[in-house]
């Protein structure tokens, strides 16, 4: 990595970050067209560097020379597997999983209820993270080249490098990627576009708050300032914010006006933006962002998954000039892709940086299975991903699907398409991609808008359940409820076979408002969850937010 330097003005800084995004860009960009090249030289540099360590010759590492020999010596796990090999490193071990020492930890909820727990090394970051990081905003420098000029334009709602970090027994950080501090990591220019504003570091009698008042205290301070970009990267931030607003709105107002920050007396009050902004709530009974920042073009987020339901109701809360572009795409795991200009959603592989095998999605996923590499995917399927890198993975199943939408080259573009899981009372195998296309289909069929929808296995094992939230009050739940099912045995034969034997009844719908969803995201906020953690899930199985979104509705039949 590079040394942290210093700049003369925001504009050096600027223009350095321009040419380093476009430079890492280019860079991915010219390892499309020959992805078995760039994906064999990620493998023989994940040999070189870490053959020689307990893993590697546990695995006989040393003598692989080819993807062959790799997958040959090396079962496919999931993360939970690694954990005896993560063990030995948290209790001191050298050289267990990566020749480098981990200088922190990464860390999001497993698949099974577990903390992650993924390496971060030095030539990690340098050779892997970093360039696809850099590469990942390359569209927002090329139609938003004035965003990163000034430090107060951007409001980075994903990265939060400042707040409370928790950490391994060994004492090092074990925290999100998005609280990686990358001034002390060594790198200034990945200092994230948004993390020098004013309110990038909260004043220290703050700085202890939990994650709920820490969005407060952050878009408080915002608030007196012209903000045109939001990066927010997972998109149930995004929907969440113009419900925090609705919530904080008279206390913001409050506050500016005051000149207070959480009740301190840090800034100067500024009546006449208070009484302004108290006159866009009083025409719309609630402050919007695009009240807040009338000049807003951008909002940078994952675009695919459940966020196409509720993305294009949204442009009304952020303003007509809002742009909607696609975010890198990429796990606690590792990168995986980024945008490429002229394309609305997904991205292109990052092959030059970890090496990535596929299994189709109706595929179980085993040790042995055969794999696929990328350029051998097809357009139009769906893949699990397994991932390898320099940062002590191996062959490890991460647990999301991805859908190929294109080529670039040889090399394939793809979205996230959902998690790993199935939901299956009578051998349907139903995905989450499959009820997704389908609640959008239902939608358009019966023309309605759904926003959001949380799906599961009925409570009484004939039928499944789906909780939907409409646009506004649907005028025909039942006739929708048809078209759902009608969709459903299109896109999975599993579930057309169970419901032609008679095995599978139609699904319960419940309609439910906006709001429920919006209460379970602040639930779990306010109980301490990072905003960055707390994502859409289609299947949930949690019986306790079953009963909170359900709570006062009645299921259509």
């Amino acid at each position: 990595m590079t040394t942290d330097r210093t700049f003369a003005s925001a504009a050096e800084r600027a223009e350095a970050y321009r040419r380093r995004v476009l430079l890492e860009s280019g860079k991915a960009l010219a390892s499309l067209d020959d992805p078995r090249a760039a994906q064999a030289a990620v493998l023989a540099e994940l040999l070189a560097t870490n053959g020689d360590t307990a893993f590697g010759r546990e695995h006989g590492l040393p003598a692989v020379r080819d993807a062959a020999g790799y997958r040959r010596a090396t079962p496919i796990r999931g993360h939970e597997e690694f954990r005896p090999w993560l063990e030995r490193v948290h209790a001191g071990e050298r050289g267990v999983l990566t020749s480098e020492e981990p200088t922190a930890f990464f860390a999001s909820s497993g698949t099974t209820g577990g903390e992650k727990s993924i390496p971060v090394t030095a030539g990690f970051l340098r050779r892997c993270f970093l360039p696809f990081y850099f590469a990942g905003f390359a569209q927002l420098v090329r139609h938003h080249p004035d965003l990163p000029t000034r430090d107060d334009t951007v409001l980075n709602l994903w990265q939060d490098p400042h707040s409370p970090a928790a950490a391994t027994l060994g004492g090092r950080p074990h925290i999100g990627p998005s609280q990686l501090d990358f001034a002390k990591a060594g790198e200034d220019l990945a200092v994230g576009l948004g993390n020098r504003a004013p309110w990038s570091r909260l004043p220290e009698e703050l700085a202890g708050a939990g994650p709920w008042e820490r969005c407060y205290l952050r878009l408080r301070m915002a608030a007196e300032h012209d903000v045109r970009g939001i990066i927010a990267v997972n998109p149930a931030i995004a929907a969440a914010l113009p419900h925090q607003l609705a919530h904080w709105w008279p206390r913001m107002v409050r506050e500016i006006r005051d000149g207070t920050v959480g009740g301190l007396a840090i800034r100067p009050p500024d009546p006449g933006r208070a009484a302004g902004l108290e006159r866009a709530a009083a025409r719309r009974g609630t402050l919007r962002p695009a009240d807040l920042w009338p000049r807003l073009e951008l909002l940078l987020t994952w675009n695919t998954y459940v966020s196409r339901l509720y993305l294009p109701g949204l442009r009304e809360e952020y303003g007509a000039g809002l742009h909607i572009r696609p975010a890198p795409i990429g796990s606690s795991e590792g990168p995986l892709a980024v945008p490429l200009s002229g394309r609305a959603s997904g991205g292109a592989l990052m092959v030059s940086g970890c090496l990535y095998e596929f299994v189709p999605a109706d595929e179980r996923i085993e040790p042995w299975t055969d794999t696929l590499e990328p350029h051998e995917l097809e357009e139009g399927q769906e893949y699990h991903v397994v991932v390898s890198h320099v940062g002590g993975l191996y062959r490890c199943a991460v647990r999301d699907i991805v859908k190929v939408v294109g080529f670039v080259g040889s090399t394939p573009v793809v979205e996230y398409s959902c998690r790993d899981g199935l939901v299956s009372v009578a051998g349907e195998r139903v995905r989450e991609s499959h009820v997704l296309r389908a609640v959008a289909a239902a939608g358009e069929t019966t023309g309605v808008a759904v926003r959001q929808v949380m799906y599961r296995a009925g409570t009484d094992a004939s039928r499944h359940d789906a909780a939907v939230a409409f646009a506004t009050p649907p005028p025909r739940t039942r006739a929708f409820t048809t078209a759902l099912d009608e969709e459903l045995c299109r896109e999975a034969p599993g579930y057309a076979a169970a419901r032609r034997s008679g095995a599978l009844a139609e699904p319960l719908v419940h309609a439910v408002p906006v709001e429920a969803f919006w209460r379970e995201w602040r639930r779990r906020v306010e109980d301490g969850e990072r905003p960055t953690r707390v994502k859409d899930r289609v299947f949930r199985d949690d019986p306790g937010a079953w009963t909170r979104v359900l709570s006062g509705t009645e299921a259509e039949r």
